[in-house]
């Protein structure tokens, strides 16, 4: 029989029982003779304390209420106690009875631990848990009463069929299997999942549940890049680049790559990747995050990643932010003719060194609210050489020069 046996308040408990006769015993057991069988609680010595037999096959009235269904001449003494309380707790020993035969193991004994509610059911894993690959989960519950086992009921975060069965154990105790085969996503990692056993007791019912997390591994996911300053990118400056994406296990590599003119390049290792922008710099960049189960890559055509190089004339200086003022509205008269004005500085430089110019006078007129009307109109020309043209400002438009 075995060591222990849970039980179920209200519930029976059936305890698998065989003898057998040693052979050095100076009486033989005779199966044709009837054959009783007693169960002795807590000692095996009942002679002081007749009361420690709680049941006796031979009697009909026992202090509890029980049965041996094994076969007593086949050496099977499988015992079942109904209505157990916890009350019931204790140790058992068993002793056969056959004329003139009597025996006691007195070296074997059961433990049978009676409580109100059942115990939890037990979740096992067939392998590693893997995105894509079929797994198997198997939920076990113990049986104490075979008469009325317990169903088993699952929760998962994805279709299953299960596939429930009794079996016996090594030590002839009895419980209810339960086994639901599925293919993970990298969705469901960190779902959790339960195992529910459900006890009928009389005309209600007991449950107990196992809760479990998955732990699904998975290539790296949602791969994804980011550029600080996410701002157009000038030579000289400085910009960070950052990496994220999700893995199980965690990501072990994370490796930088840029596109440009068409050619791929590594260019960096690491979570983040910070560099001084230089002419060269200009392209596509993107990460790779890759762990034992494989790799993810950030998106090659996300405008993140992308470094611009806005390179500034050389010797010309950044405009400076506009002043907050009200805004001033100037109006003025162009007059594009090929007429030409007096003659200035600019053009009589190009008299002098031969180039032939073709110059447009701007007349600018102030109209503004408070301020009167102008006697002198300022100049604003605009030279037109094979060169391109060059505005020159003769008088400022507006408050004065900046």
């Amino acid at each position: 029989m075995p060591d222990r046996l849970d039980g179920l308040t209200g519930s029976c408990v059936q305890i698998p029982c065989s003898f057998d006769i040693p052979g050095q015993n100076k009486y033989t057991f005779n199966s044709t003779i009837l054959t009783s069988g007693m169960w002795i609680k807590e000692s095996p010595y009942f002679g002081v304390r007749p009361d420690s037999v709680i049941f006796n096959s031979s009697k009909m009235v026992n202090r509890y209420q029980g049965k041996i269904t094994g076969n007593m001449s086949q050496k099977n003494c499988t015992t079942v106690l109904f209505n157990v309380t916890t009350s019931y707790t204790n140790k058992y020993f068993f002793r056969i009875e056959s004329q003139p035969f009597r025996a006691t193991d007195t070296g074997k004994s059961v433990d049978i631990v009676v409580r109100d509610l059942p115990s939890s059911p037990i979740i096992t894993v067939s392998g590693e848990v893997k995105e894509g690959t079929p797994v198997s989960l198997n939920c076990s519950a113990v049986v104490p009463c075979p008469e009325h086992p317990p169903e088993l009921t699952w929760t998962l975060p994805t279709q299953f069929t299960p596939k429930n069965q009794l079996q016996e154990n090594p030590d002839q105790t009895k419980s209810v299997f339960s086994t639901v085969t599925f293919t993970p996503l990298y969705l469901h990692h960190e779902k959790n999942i339960t195992c529910t056993a459900v006890y009928p007791v009389g005309a209600s019912n007991k449950t107990a549940e196992h809760n479990m997390m998955l732990n699904v591994s998975f290539s790296p996911k949602d791969t994804s890049a980011s550029i600080s300053p996410a701002d157009s990118v000038l030579v000289g400056s400085c910009v960070n680049l950052s990496c994220s994406s999700t893995a199980n296990p965690p990501v072990t590599t994370f490796t930088w790559f840029k596109i440009s003119g068409g050619n791929l390049t590594q260019v960096a290792s690491g979570l983040s990747y910070s560099l001084n922008v230089t002419v060269v710099d200009g392209g596509l960049y993107f990460c790779e995050a890759r762990n034992s189960h494989g790799c993810g890559k950030s998106k090659e055509n996300s405008p993140v990643g992308t470094v611009c190089t806005n390179q500034a004339t050389a010797g010309e200086e950044p405009e400076a932010p506009a002043e907050d003022q009200p805004e001033e509205i100037h109006y003025g008269d162009i007059d594009f003719s090929k007429l030409r004005p007096k003659e200035t500085p600019a053009a009589a430089q190009d008299r002098v060194q031969g180039q032939e110019s073709e110059y447009a006078e701007v007349n600018v007129t102030r109209r503004g609210a408070q301020e009167p009307p102008l006697n002198n109109l300022d100049r604003l020309y605009a030279q037109n050489s094979p060169a391109g043209t060059v505005c020159s400002n003769q008088a400022t438009v507006g408050r004065g020069n900046q």
